[in-house]
């Protein structure tokens, strides 16, 4: 029972415990998350969330886990104001006929997040089920958690949010209109507009990246920022494309952008020659990495 944003390798070995001992019980593995994200239902102010997955995201990774079920509980403002160890008798024993229940080193739950591993075992010891509390996975900046890998995206430390993910984080967005900036340049891109707008956006720089488009997966590179050398006053954030060796109109389609390698921050350039040159050498070093 978890959030479970970004399913990383912390929740990954949560998971695990979780599939073992339902085999060797000869049961069957139950994950429980919510949707929306609590955060969006509790916080007054939402303009500056963001997170690793969306639900159609979290669903697929967590199907890898091969649990046998996924239960997506909706939540509103009612549900929040449940109590701990009546969503454990209610839900967990009730509906569920929860016999193991395994939560996370740091979860809580319930009114006020009054439902910690110690109250939850209170709680279900009248329901006749055990509770287990796995540790978290630790790295040399400490256990891995959703927060964690968040600050790493948004500081341009690329590598370890990656480690910690257990795969290359991503993004889908829609194809649109840019200012054609970047044909001018030799280097055409296309604009990214996110399909979920709380989808947490990396650092400003340049990645080395891999698209997904039309059901092929190509290589390319990919801009982050205010784009400083066209915009000399402080332009809006976009997020634009190259894909190496491709040139079919796009607009209006899904794609989805891997985020492999980050090869450099923003930089403001005096001309916009001495950008292009940047840019050729950056699609070197892009292709390079990516092959």
């Amino acid at each position: 029972m978890g959030i479970f944003d970004g399913v990383h390798r912390g929740h990954r070995t949560l998971l695990d415990t979780l599939v073992n001992r339902a085999v060797s019980a000869g049961g069957e593995s139950v994950v429980i998350t919510f949707d929306p994200h609590p955060r969006l239902v509790i916080e007054k102010n939402t303009t500056k969330l963001s997170f690793l997955s969306t639900m159609e995201e979290k669903s697929g990774l967590l199907a890898k886990a091969h649990i046998n079920h996924l239960v997506i509980i909706k939540f509103t403002p009612a549900f929040s104001r449940m109590r701990a160890c009546d969503f454990v008798k209610k839900v967990l024993s009730e509906k569920l006929g929860t016999e193991h229940l395994i939560i996370g080193h740091d979860h809580h739950f319930g009114f006020q997040g009054e439902g910690n591993f110690e109250t939850v075992r209170e709680c279900a010891a009248s329901s006749g089920f055990i509770v287990e509390q796995v540790r978290g996975l630790k790295s040399r900046e400490g256990v891995i958690s959703s927060s964690l890998i968040r600050d790493a995206l948004t500081g341009g430390n690329l590598n370890d949010a990656n480690k910690w993910l257990g795969y290359c984080y991503s993004i889908k967005g829609q194809v649109v209109a840019g200012r054609k900036l970047g044909r001018t340049l030799g280097f055409p891109t296309a604009n990214i507009k996110p399909c979920y707008r709380y989808k947490l956006i990396p650092a400003d720089g340049v990645y080395a990246v891999e698209i997904k488009v039309d059901g092929d997966t190509k290589p390319g590179m990919l801009s982050i920022g205010t784009n400083p050398t066209v915009n000399r006053r402080q332009g809006r954030r976009s997020i634009e494309v190259n894909i190496f060796d491709f040139d079919k109109d796009i607009y209006g389609n899904e794609i989805e952008v891997f985020f492999r390698y980050r090869l450099r921050s923003e930089i403001r350039f005096d001309s916009i020659e001495q950008l292009s040159l940047q840019m050729e050498k950056d699609r070197i070093v892009a292709s390079r990495l990516l092959s």
